[in-house]
């Protein structure tokens, strides 16, 4: 949760792009992770990468479309989205097994060490968490932290200046939804068993208070919010 907080938070927060979808993103990255292990024998952590890939790689088919709205009609259009994977997500029987959902997933293990107990796979993610808020904070602190603060508060400015808002926000855009798939990876291997019901527009918005308990634009804030609510 602080991976998905922190993430929604570069997006939502720092560059003022306002996202109720980023739970689908979550959802895109837990299937096509339980999937890719279940069929296709990709081994942990290697499906990790798999499933923040997919989720980058749909971020970037929507982004384009998405990106062109500013405002309310973003939040409209991150709304469709949620929807959109919700549906097919409870609906594409023959892949997803629909409502009923993926049971099975096989517990993580890393060169044939197990790490499937709640101690060691709370280290594992926890490590895994501290590495990827730590580039997130980096970015954060960048200039290209700056520029995303910059669209944030005037995105005709920003453009004025040279900075290309539309690539900006794409580049955050798929980097959040990557982030977010990741932790889905995450979460299916620990259950061990994922279902739409997971995957609402509930939890992007519980995602979202997150961020606004800790405080928009806070990376560290949303680590705090995160424990606060969990």
């Amino acid at each position: 949760y602080a991976m998905l907080a922190v993430s929604l938070n570069m997006l939502a927060g720092c560059t003022g792009m306002l996202s109720v979808a980023h739970a689908a993103f979550y959802g895109l990255g837990a299937y096509s992770g339980a999937l890719a292990s279940l069929h296709w024998n990709i081994q942990f952590p290697f499906d990790l990468v798999l499933a923040s890939g997919f989720g980058a790689v749909v971020a970037l088919v929507v982004g384009f479309p998405a990106l062109r709205v500013h405002g309310d009609y973003f939040v409209l259009g991150t709304f469709a989205l949620q929807m959109i994977v919700f549906n097919v997500l409870n609906n594409w029987i023959a892949v997803t097994n629909g409502p009923v959902g993926v049971s099975g997933i096989p517990g993580p293990s890393i060169m044939g060490i197990s790490i499937a107990s709640p101690v060691r796979y709370s280290l594992f993610a926890g490590f895994f968490a501290l590495l990827v808020i730590s580039v997130l904070l980096r970015i954060d602190k960048s200039y290209y932290g700056k520029i995303l603060r910059a669209i944030r508060e005037d995105e005709l400015l920003a453009e004025t200046v040279g900075t290309s808002v539309m690539r900006e926000k794409m580049t955050v855009f798929v980097l959040a939804a990557a982030v977010a798939a990741a932790a889905g990876g995450l979460y299916a291997h620990y259950v061990t068993f994922i279902a739409p019901s997971n995957f609402t527009v509930q939890e992007s918005i519980f995602l979202l208070a997150i961020v606004i308990i800790g405080g928009a634009g806070s990376l560290y804030g949303s680590v705090v919010g995160a424990i606060v609510l969990i």
